[in-house]
């Protein structure tokens, strides 16, 4: 269970009626935090219909213990794989589901020590699914399409100024996919991607002439089709202006 609702996680970003919010908090000094939310009540509703079974699950996985769990299986592997899913070391995942509620968020997190370090908070974890834990109730394989990850972002914070980035990571695969959009644009057109930054200061200006703030000035949300956003990152790029100290 727990394998497949990750995988649905990576692919909701195409398939599934969702809500993603992208969150993060900035220190001073680059650090802080960052975490991306995906609320895929639309699909538990759907499905509920189908399937009357109650589920409730509300899982945190720590990617660190996981991998130290998983370590026998990971040194068969080759030393670009290893590296690779060395760098989920920093991130966890928590998984809540109810069946009778009709809520399933998935939300995958992360600290950072330099704003940097949350560049491509998706990255690598596509390949993490294979070292998930098994749902007891089924002995099926799940794993993530390396091509669903065609979008980066990449962040930084200089002298006062908080920059987001979005771009195209593999235009071959993300033609693809905009190709596969075709049958599927008004399923997904309610679907919506949000940002939610709080910074160390008010801020002075920002890029965008639709961004809402918190009463002190330090948080913006800024809301966007996804539909729009996958076709192109560019609507949800940033430039941040902070006050100074």
């Amino acid at each position: 269970m727990v394998r497949k609702l990750l995988l649905l996680g990576f692919l909701a970003m195409l398939f599934v009626g969702c809500q993603f919010t992208e969150k993060m908090v900035l220190q001073e000094d680059g650090s802080g935090s960052m975490q991306l939310t995906m609320d895929m009540r639309e699909m538990m509703a759907f499905t509920s219909e189908m399937d009357t079974t109650t589920t409730k699950m509300d899982t945190l996985i720590v990617m660190k213990d996981m991998l130290e769990e998983k370590k026998d299986s990971i040194s068969k592997l080759s030393k670009e794989e290893q590296a690779r899913l060395k760098k989920l070391e920093p991130y966890k995942m928590r998984m809540k589901m109810n069946s009778e509620e009709e809520e399933m968020f998935i939300t995958i997190m992360r600290d950072f020590n330099d704003v940097s370090e949350a560049n491509n908070i998706m990255d690598g974890l596509g390949k993490g699914t294979n070292f998930m834990p098994k749902s007891p109730n089924t002995n099926a394989e799940v794993e993530a399409d390396p091509e669903s990850d065609v979008l980066g972002v990449r962040f930084s914070f200089k002298k006062g100024i908080f920059k987001r980035d979005g771009y195209v990571k593999n235009e071959e695969a993300y033609q693809k996919q905009l190709d596969s959009l075709d049958g599927a644009e008004a399923f997904m057109g309610g679907m919506r991607y949000r940002l939610e930054y709080t910074f160390p200061r008010k801020i002075k200006s920002v890029n965008m002439d639709d961004a809402s703030f918190s009463l002190d000035g330090k948080t913006l949300k800024v809301d966007r089709g996804f539909l729009e956003y996958f076709k192109n990152p560019d609507v949800l790029d940033l430039e941040v202006v902070l006050e100074n100290k």
